[in-house]
């Protein structure tokens, strides 16, 4: 059975490189699952940084974002993973749904995070999940922003309760929650 562990924070907190100094502390091979569409230069430039950063530590990476059960099958041979981020992986259920004039409520994605949680703890390894927290905020003026950050909430919460450790890391510095 695998440890399950989740990593959180604000934006630019330094959630991702704590999670990564935390794999890479722990015998490789490592598989980061990144979750994150390459939209824009900018976005490309923040990837780009991120692929750097791994480069030369044993990492290998599996694009994936929506179906994040399956990348636990292309990551059988590493016993380290790495899924970065949940938010955007929210993010992107979201804009799935929409594309087929769809919403996604709580209860579903509550349902997607089963077949997560069954993948990382079959794994056998250490699975790390990064997320943001996005309720410490201002509440969102719009529906769709309410909606993601309801929605982001609920798979926090699902995860959290599924994971063996929660770090909340706060500019830079982790906390350990569970």
């Amino acid at each position: 059975m695998s440890k399950l562990i989740l990593v959180t924070g604000g934006s630019r907190g330094g959630k991702s490189a704590y999670a990564q100094s935390v794999a890479e502390a722990l015998p490789g091979p490592r598989a980061f699952v990144a979750t994150c569409p390459v939209i824009d230069p900018e976005m490309q430039e923040r990837v780009r940084r991120h692929q750097l950063a791994r480069s030369s530590r044993d990492w290998r990476t599996i694009e994936e974002p929506l179906d994040l059960a399956a990348a636990f099958q292309d990551a059988k041979e590493q016993p380290v993973v790495l899924i970065d981020c949940l938010t955007l992986w929210v993010n992107n259920v979201m804009y799935e749904a929409e594309q087929q004039k769809k919403a996604v409520s709580e209860a579903e994605i509550a349902r997607r995070c089963k077949p997560v949680i069954a993948a990382a703890r079959e794994h056998g390894g250490t699975v790390l999940f990064v997320t943001n927290e996005v309720g410490m905020g201002l509440v969102p003026e719009n529906r769709v922003g309410r909606r993601f950050r309801d929605l982001a909430g609920r798979v926090n919460q699902i995860i959290a309760a599924a994971c063996d450790e929660v770090f909340l890391v706060i500019c830079g510095q982790p906390l350990k929650i569970k």
